[in-house]
């Protein structure tokens, strides 16, 4: 299935550290007709709550891919086919929202609207309500980051996000999610914790036994992020390992847009190693495909490290060049870096005059709250300035006399400019020491929390799962008398059914009066059986789960003139055991009636599960029966299988003809 769960996948890079921040989807994916099955099957699908599911997966693919028009197609469809069922209703407000990509307040919109839709979902127990909810926590999560408010961004991540992906054992969101602190750590440059949570994050992602094109994006996005820490920390020889795998990723995808994401990171890989014109040459070829995917993120971060290069190698008009193209960036961190850098540049040229006018602007795009340090450079700058500015009038004016006192002067200014350098740098220092030492222990203490949460969750588990054993017990021992007769006495019905079938052909009536007399007895134990066998547990359904046990119960039945092919798609082995018990016995009783009474030579199983629905389809081609049949009979076995599908919150549809019979159950997992 391609594309399974929609993620919004940022990343930030830098120049010593360019924010490149932005919402961009990278997909893996290559061309065949996997996703045209899945759009053909989901359009001749019948059960609603699966063809709302599977549009709403292609829906988020096509918006993957651009095609908005068959995006919103397909989340109407999904909308439509959810009228009776809230829970994939309230879903699709979700996969609804992802317009507000395509605009330029995204962030606010998107914010407003995940955040009323998680309200709704999370009064929902479903896997699939709960997957959403934690998407639309990491996209808040980044939208936090894009912001640069890292501490709410790490808390929704922590207590929100993490917690509800493991709940639900999710490896590809669980990676996604690590990977993404990961981030933020990389962001508030701690590159060891960077590099340790990407280890996480490929961790989770490698435990995904058939990995996605999606999940495969992600690895090689926790590649990349850790290469660039590395090369960050100068160690280009483990950067290039991290590099490698990341492309042995890819290389298999070559019309995706993850290739501009890599050549940034080769071509920063090689400019570390000094080597500008292969780094300029791998920056093109990124150029191209961000540039063919309208990637604006990775444009602006390709042309910041050409400006890097040409800035080294002292070509600062080139490198005031690719400034001006990027100078109009919607980032603020990279909107005051690009004015540092143009200051940087015209100090280089001896143009003091824009020199100064940018490290100005420079320092009033940062708020009150910056350091003093800060101030104090935009008074040494503009006091250089006019001190220059004044110089040059007295230079032109006074005579030699009024020179020689202007050099002392001179000399004089540059001993005040090395003391307030050297005082503005200690306070920076002071400060970032600081800052540093309280994110520190902000991040210890929230890790330690996490822990607590997980334990605090294991436990909670632990503890639910022992009541239901007890609790299952209890009810096996009040009702043991209706389960023997579901079971047992099924079971010698099938038997009794299997000697009458064979004697029809291999006995005479007349000759073996006394085997048909032991076969009259044994129907009449099937019958008495009947009053007092109502719950004996099988042993497969104890020892190995509902999808085995049904297997088994399918085995039993068959004999030599009568095929049964059973189908199970996606049976959960974490039902309660309850819930598997009844299910069981709605199977075996079904069987029971179609073996019975259908005259059929084949039969046809099908159990399935989405979500919270578990859906039972059975067909035969034996000679049918009147649906009428349970009001005019007192056969205690359809009365337990209108009890068990009521019981279920189910509901149950029969059709029946000369042709034979289909019968098509759906029931409720948490209709207890």
């Amino acid at each position: 299935m391609i594309n399974k769960y929609l993620f919004l996948l940022l990343f930030f890079s830098g120049l010593q550290y360019v924010y490149a921040q932005g919402a961009y989807f990278y997909y893996l994916e290559k061309k065949n007709n996997n996703f045209d099955s899945l759009v053909a099957a989901t359009n001749r699908e019948t059960v609603d709550t699966i063809k709302a599911l599977k549009s709403y997966q292609i829906a988020a693919t096509y918006f993957t891919r651009q095609d908005l028009e068959n995006y919103n197609k397909y989340v109407k469809q999904g909308i439509e086919s959810s009228a009776r069922s809230q829970v994939y209703k309230d879903i699709g407000l979700y996969y609804q929202a992802l317009i507000h990509f395509t605009k330029p307040d995204f962030m606010n919109l998107l914010e407003k609207d995940f955040n009323a839709t998680e309200s709704l979902l999370k009064k929902y127990k479903s896997n699939e309500a709960k997957r959403i909810r934690v998407i639309m926590f990491q996209n808040l999560s980044l939208f936090k980051t894009m912001q640069n408010k890292d501490t709410e961004s790490m808390n929704i991540l922590i207590n929100n996000a993490i917690p509800l992906a493991t709940s639900i054992g999710d490896h590809e969101l669980i990676g996604g999610l690590y990977k993404n602190i990961a981030l933020s750590f990389y962001n508030s440059q701690d590159f060891s914790k960077a590099i340790e949570y990407s280890n996480l994050a490929q961790s989770f992602l490698s435990k995904i036994k058939k990995p996605s094109p999606q999940s495969k994006g992600m690895m090689g996005e926790a590649l990349l992020l850790k290469a660039e820490c590395l090369m960050r920390r100068n160690k280009l020889p483990e950067a290039k390992i991290e590099l490698n795998k990341a492309y042995s990723i890819i290389r298999n995808y070559p019309e995706s847009n993850f290739h501009s994401l890599y050549f940034s990171n080769l071509g920063y890989y090689q400019m570390k190693l000094k080597n500008y014109p292969e780094a300029l040459k791998t920056f093109d070829t990124g150029l191209n495909n961000a540039e063919k995917y309208k990637n604006t993120n990775i444009i602006e971060r390709i042309k910041l490290f050409k400006h890097e290069i040409y800035q080294d190698l002292k070509d600062y008009k080139k490198s005031n060049e690719i400034l001006f193209e990027v100078q109009n960036t919607p980032f603020k961190k990279n909107k005051q870096q690009i004015l540092k850098e143009f200051s940087k540049n015209y100090a280089a040229l001896k143009d003091t005059a824009n020199a100064y006018r940018y490290a100005s602007e420079f320092i009033n795009s940062f708020d009150s709250t910056n350091t003093v340090g800060i101030h104090k450079n935009i008074a040494f700058l503009e006091a250089r300035y006019r001190k220059a500015e004044d110089e040059k009038k007295i230079a032109w004016l006074n005579t030699e006399k009024t020179k020689k006192q202007m050099e002392v002067n001179q000399k004089n200014s540059y001993l005040w400019l090395l003391s307030l350098v050297l005082l503005s740098f200690l306070s920076l220092l002071i400060f970032l020491y600081i800052i540093y030492r309280k994110n520190k222990k902000l991040s210890e203490q929230k890790e330690i929390n996490l822990q607590q949460k997980i334990e605090d969750i294991k436990q909670k588990e632990e503890l639910s799962l022992t009541r239901a054993i007890l609790d299952g017990e209890e009810r096996e021992r009040e009702r043991i008398a209706r389960d023997l007769h579901d079971g047992l006495g099924g079971m010698l019905a099938g038997v009794k059914i299997n000697f009458s079938t064979w004697s029809s052909s291999h006995l005479n009536n007349e000759n073996n009066q006394e085997f048909y007399k032991i076969l009259g007895q044994l129907d009449n134990s099937v019958k008495e059986l009947r009053h007092v066998a109502r719950n004996l547990m099988p042993e497969s359904l104890l020892n190995f789960g509902l999808e085995t046990a049904l297997h088994d119960l399918c085995q039993f039945y068959h004999r030599k003139d009568l095929e049964i092919d059973f189908q199970a798609i996606n049976i959960e082995k974490r039902l309660p055991l309850n819930i598997q018990l009844n299910i069981y016995r709605i199977v075996q009783e079904l069987l029971a009636n179609a073996v019975k009474h259908s005259e059929a030579s084949s039969i046809l199983l099908q159990c399935s599960q989405a979500g919270e629905n578990f859906l039972i389809t059975i067909e035969d081609n034996g000679k049918g029966f009147d649906k009428n049949i349970e009001k005019t009979t007192k056969s205690l076995g359809l009365h337990n299988l209108k009890n068990r599908v009521n019981y279920l919150k189910g509901k149950m549809e029969v059709n029946s003809d000369h042709q034979g019979t289909t019968i098509n159950i759906e029931l409720n997992t948490y209709g207890e």
